[in-house]
């Protein structure tokens, strides 16, 4: 099993645009959600993929994923337990890292993340100036979150 550790950001404004070199459209549910645990179905673009993370420890969580086919994908989907995240999630390269941007779509409309993968929780990493406040750790930023209490439903968003 693999270890996630990633630092999420808010995106400030529209400047990550001129270095995306890729683009794709994300569908995804949440199949069980228990005590940190999830297990999640996701369409990108014409691919399924399942996934399971563990609890997340600082800025770290076990994380195992496999490829499934498209229509298990659309199969598992229909058993998902809370509301669909959809979105863009844009491609910027940082290095010999990339920044992955979440463009939200539907109820989550409105809110733009980026976030990096890193080696190690102390590994630095360049911080362009399109983004913004840090929100790793903040759970309300977590999918599993939003698609259960979407961001246009948080006060001050309607």
């Amino acid at each position: 099993m693999h270890t996630e550790t990633e630092r999420k950001f808010l995106v400030q404004s529209e400047a990550f645009r001129a270095f995306v070199t890729e683009s794709h459209r994300i569908s995804q549910g949440y199949i069980a959600h228990d005590g940190g645990n999830t297990v999640r179905v996701r369409i990108l673009d014409d691919k399924g993929i399942l996934t399971v993370k563990g609890p997340t420890n600082g800025m770290s969580r076990a994380e195992w994923e496999i490829e499934i086919p498209l229509q298990d994908a659309e199969d598992l989907m229909r058993l998902t337990k809370s509301g669909r995240i959809e979105k863009v999630r844009h491609i910027v390269p940082a290095g010999r890292r990339f920044w992955e941007i979440d463009e939200f779509l539907g109820e989550n409309g409105g809110l733009i993340m980026a976030e990096i993968e890193l080696g190690s929780e102390d590994e630095a990493f360049d911080r362009p100036g399109w983004l913004g406040a840090e929100v790793t750790g903040d759970r309300r930023y977590y999918n599993s979150y939003l698609s259960k209490f979407p961001y246009s439903t948080w006060p001050g968003n309607q």
